[in-house]
């Protein structure tokens, strides 16, 4: 029989539909059952494409005798950390307290009052080579609460404590460049000189370190900042971890060489590293990086897009009961598909040997050796080559879609998607191409037309039709970034008006009157403790993020009270983050653009003038990252953007040909008229 799980929308949660440990979803429900039958809790939190939730499901939530130890002792609680990650924060705070380590699956103990007196993470059914066995932790923890709650309750009780967010050192001013110059050095040293990356494996993305390195280049040209960016980057692309024949990253590498990956593809890794490379492409020219922004955004758009608009989150790394299985491959196969000798050919090129590189015996297709070098070896052309490998690609993809596709998560967080956003809008700005900025549009219209409660208020979750939870700090953020870069793409006002309003719901919401924003708004589930978040972690944090939108829409708008939350947020922050500043790269990405110089560009001109376009195009195409692009056009669009930016009542909106405005350090240039002398403005 189903447990109360069946009613759910959560994949993560159908998932443990089934088994016979009677699972309840988190809600008064349970916390009920547990003070009427006098029961402590069991907590449970994971996420559908995690893979130790499914060996743990596995060994122990579909095991009977497990089930019966936890149906007879404790109400055992479900949570999708994806759907409700305020709960995830909070339990994770406490892992890493009581443990110094935390991840998924994460397992809580804990009484009806909430307040947790064990964590861990997975845990075996039986303990084993030193690891602690479920059934003897669940055993010794029933005795302790018939026996000796007390001892459980000043567990509790420390580890609540431990967890209450501190206040730290309030600075009078916010730091300045020497801080930046402190997060590069600190990276520097982490840096892997051999593979790229940084820190030892498992080795991570960290793709809000390589957009602030980028940045940190533009600053200092003569720094090895950006060797850095271009060392990870490229080792990534040929690695393992990037999926040779379908496109799209997996989470992560096991290895340092990012060769053997984590075979998950999350849709936020996607976004990030799309960001990443097109920064580098701004930032360089160079079309390789811009081949892997589409790369990325073939699969994404592909794999990951609903034919209404919306972004799923995530694909799994396990199908037919096995990680990897879905993505690699033997001589054999790859013979059988392309033939002999364009077979071998592939193979050399993607490191598919018969003794594999993976389990076995199957490989991971990676790059050892570019394809110029491969070209010499076989006599062949570069291009002759690359025609060769890409049709041979083509065709094992087409072969790999008959294959037992991986479980895909197909919720829509506004968070994510808001993050896809911004990702699409910027690559449609450096490469020139409306499809993106397109599918950029109808992510946010998705969004915004059925993500919101009739009052505006963003929704968490959408699937198959319902929409669940009030939205997080991260969900406004991270959509306010979205809409930003869609306006600065398309130039339709309304994105930017719907920024604006979505800023002044946050700073209502979530605002905190000493700076910053908590996680939770004031209208949601009351937790044991209330968070604001700064670690810049897989994902970055929502006040790294909202301190880069309020800067940016200050500029836009010409309302200071935006840049003041700017300053109050940073400022409030800058004490904590200073320490250990290379752990807050999404914030320093924020500082870097107030401690300027920044530019406001205003074009004055119309949308259908070519050269109107032409100056759109060069703003589009150079890295400047701290600046802001406005178009004032004639009519019903120039008159709507005034609403929101006074300022740019006045400004001419192109009647004798388009013109540009640039302002710099708070000191306006004279308008120049055409795309070449805005040019040289930019590079100058």
């Amino acid at each position: 029989m189903p447990n109360r799980l069946a009613g759910e929308k959560s994949p993560y949660l159908l998932q443990h539909a089934q088994n016979p440990v009677e699972w309840y979803p988190w809600g008064d429900e349970a916390f009920r059952k547990a003070s009427r039958e006098d029961k402590p809790i069991f907590l449970s939190i994971g996420y559908s494409t995690c893979h130790w939730c499914h060996v743990m499901e596995r060994e122990s939530f579909e095991d009977e005798e497990v089930a019966g130890l936890l149906n007879r002792s404790f109400v055992s609680i479900k949570v999708d950390r994806e759907e409700r990650p305020d709960i995830d924060q909070v339990y994770m705070s406490a892992c890493r307290t009581a443990t110094g380590g935390g991840g998924w699956p994460l397992s809580i103990f804990m009484g009806p009052d909430r307040k947790p007196f064990f964590a861990g993470t997975y845990f075996p059914k039986r303990g084993r080579m030193g690891m602690p066995g479920l059934m003897e932790i669940a055993g010794k923890i029933s005795e302790l609460w018939a026996g000796e709650r007390e001892q459980l309750g000043r567990i509790s009780e420390e580890i609540t404590r431990a967890i209450e967010p501190k206040s730290s050192e309030r600075l009078n001013r916010l730091p300045g460049l020497e801080l930046l110059e402190k997060t590069w050095r600190a990276l520097a040293r982490s840096f892997d000189p051999v593979w790229g990356g940084f820190g030892n494996a498992p080795k991570f993305p960290s793709p809000h370190n390589l957009t602030f390195l980028t940045r940190w280049h533009k600053r200092n040209p003569g720094s090895n900042a950006f060797q850095m960016v271009e060392k990870t980057l490229l080792s990534m692309r040929s690695g393992g971890i990037f999926d040779q024949i379908g496109f799209g990253f997996h989470r992560y590498s096991v290895d340092e060489r990012w060769l053997v990956p984590h075979f998950e593809k999350m849709l936020y890794d996607q976004a990030l590293l799309a960001l990443a490379y097109t920064d580098a492409f701004l930032a360089t020219g160079e079309e390789r990086y811009a081949k892997v922004v589409k790369e990325i955004f073939e699969y994404a758009t592909r794999e990951m897009q609903n034919p209404e608009g919306g972004f799923y989150c995530a694909q799994d790394a396990d199908s037919e009961g096995k990680e990897g299985v879905f993505f690699t491959w033997t001589p054999g196969q790859v013979a059988n598909i392309l033939g002999k000798d364009a077979g071998e050919i592939f193979c050399r090129a993607y490191g598919i040997t018969p003794q594999g590189n993976f389990e076995d015996g199957m490989s991971i297709p990676f790059i050892p050796k570019s394809f110029e070098i491969l070209a010499g070896a076989l006599g062949m052309g570069l291009a002759e080559l690359e025609n060769l490998l890409e049709d041979g690609r083509k065709m094992l993809l087409e072969a790999r879609e008959k294959r037992v596709h991986p479980l895909k998560d197909d919720k829509i967080l506004v968070a994510w998607s808001g993050l896809m956003i911004a990702a699409l809008a910027r690559g449609a700005q450096a490469l020139g191409d409306d499809s993106y900025a397109q599918r950029a549009a109808g992510a946010a219209d998705f969004i915004l037309q059925r993500m919101q409660t009739e009052t505006g208020r963003l929704y968490r979750r959408y699937r198959q039709g319902e929409v669940a939870n009030p939205g997080y700090a991260d969900d406004y953020a991270f959509l306010i970034w979205g809409l930003l870069e869609l306006y600065e793409t398309t130039f339709d006002v309304a994105y930017l008006s719907e920024a604006v309003r979505l800023q002044e719901d946050m700073s209502r919401i979530f605002g905190s009157s000493d700076g910053g924003f908590y996680y939770v708004g004031t209208d949601g589930e009351k937790m044991i403790v209330r968070e604001k978040t700064i670690y810049d972690g897989a994902l970055p944090s929502c006040n790294s993020v909202a301190a880069m939108n309020l800067l940016r829409l200050g500029r836009m708008t010409g309302n200071p009270q935006f840049e003041k939350q700017a300053d109050l947020l940073m400022t409030s922050f800058s004490g904590q983050v200073a320490p250990l500043p290379a752990a807050y790269t999404q914030f320093m990405a924020a500082l870097d653009f107030s401690l300027g110089p920044t530019r406001e560009i205003l074009i004055a001109g119309d949308l259908s003038s070519p050269g109107t376009r032409q100056m759109i195009e060069t703003a589009h195409r150079l890295y400047s990252p701290n600046r802001v692009l406005m178009l004032k056009e004639s009519g019903k669009n120039g008159e709507d953007l005034s609403k929101i930016a006074p300022f740019t009542g006045p400004i001419p909106s192109g009647g004798n040909g388009p013109s540009a405005y640039v302002c710099e350090n708070f000191s306006c240039r004279n308008p120049v008229g055409s795309a070449a002398e805005l040019e040289s403005i930019l590079r100058g």
